[in-house]
């Protein structure tokens, strides 16, 4: 079966599905949430058999071993970290806040605005 018909085949299933929700709406809705997951659930199988579904989900599974070899940091360094991110921020703006202060009485004196 061509890549084509099974990309034409998964989204007939997905608008079907997404119609059925609709056209079902005196039904419970969990039940017709559960309905529309599994058409979800069989397009993206028929989407996979493709030759970029079979790309698509070599680069899903390679990105979650990528992820699993992430250091993550502890609470201790994180708070640590934004306590330091805090600090620098108010640093500099009391830094460039002396500055426009500064700026503004020299322009003040050349003006002849000053005292």
């Amino acid at each position: 079966m061509p890549d084509q018909l099974k990309w034409l085949m998964a989204a007939i299933l997905l608008a079907g599905g997404v119609t059925g929700f609709y056209y079902f709406g005196d039904q419970s809705l969990p039940l017709r949430v559960i309905g529309i997951l599994i058409t979800a659930g069989v397009a993206a199988a028929v989407a996979f058999q493709t030759e970029k579904g079979r790309l698509a989900w070599e680069f899903m599974r390679e990105s979650r071993t990528e992820l699993r070899k992430i250091v993550w940091p502890t609470r201790n360094e994180t708070l640590q970290t934004t306590l330091i991110v805090i600090a620098m921020v108010a640093l500099v703006a009391i830094i460039l806040w002396m500055l426009d202060g500064m700026l503004a009485w020299i322009m003040r004196l050349l003006l002849g605005q000053g005292a």
